[in-house]
């Protein structure tokens, strides 16, 4: 069953009122759900959404000045982390109350949030006739000025902060390795993130700055990643309190 009582609420969240609300059904429609019915899902949608989103940010950025290929280029790559777009969509938008998902699927622990915000985005677009500044002002104007804030605050960029403190420490990007320690059965797996170490660009070793961290542990996680981002908190912590 459809709610059709949903579609207004988000409308009115995000003030916008579509003209073709088929659109905006489609942009929170999953693909398994869409195919038990015989509906559109949203996966064009987000890949239109994805570019409209990039587009944005990135204009946005030349127009206060912004140039810098590789800062353009980071801010690209923060846009693709889907639990930045995920956080975005819960806090800004609320987008989990309104998703239509088959009844064995999950929405934690997997994509579909950040699919969903790409979607809306796509559907705006496509709706106000292909209007970027209408999804700048209803969607990206609401997080933008907390942007940065938002990027700090969250754990997945901890790798990206830790290698640029070391670049502009050490004058070159180093390489960091660590070994990950599985926690418990198969069905509830957890993982520990262990023996830091980093070396140079030529592969050496950097033995003083490995002494500092390599007995270091992050707590456990459910991923390997979720836990290396841990880890790499830790060892930036200790390493700003250094001098290099």
């Amino acid at each position: 069953m459809i709610d059709k009582n949903k579609l207004s609420i988000l409308q009115k969240n995000i003030e916008y009122s579509f003209r073709n609300e088929d659109l905006l059904l489609q942009a929170v429609t999953t693909p398994r759900f869409a195919h038990e019915r015989g509906m559109n899902d949203y996966e064009i949608l987000e890949t239109i959404g994805d570019a409209v989103i990039k587009l944005i940010f990135v204009m946005k950025k030349y127009k206060s000045g912004i140039i810098s290929p590789g800062k353009i280029t980071k801010l690209k790559q923060q846009l693709e982390n889907d639990n930045m777009l995920k956080k975005i969509a819960r806090k800004y938008f609320h987008l989990e109350l309104y998703i239509n998902k088959a009844d064995t699927q999950e929405i934690k622990g997997t994509k579909i949030l950040a699919d969903v915000f790409e979607a809306l985005c796509g559907a705006i677009f496509i709706d106000s006739n292909e209007d970027l500044q209408v999804v700048e002002e209803k969607i990206i104007n609401r997080f933008y000025e907390e942007w940065d804030i938002l990027v700090e605050g969250t754990s997945i960029f901890n790798k990206s902060k830790l290698l640029e403190f070391l670049q502009s420490q050490l004058k070159y990007t180093p390489i960091i390795k660590c070994e990950y320690e599985p926690i418990g059965p198969d069905n509830k797996r957890e993982w520990i993130a262990k023996n830091p170490k980093l070396y140079d660009n030529k592969n050496q070793l950097l033995k003083s700055i490995t002494s500092l961290i390599c007995s270091l542990t992050s707590s456990q996680s459910k991923t390997k990643k979720e836990a290396e981002q841990k880890l790499y908190y830790q060892i930036l912590k200790i390493l700003e309190k250094r001098n290099l």
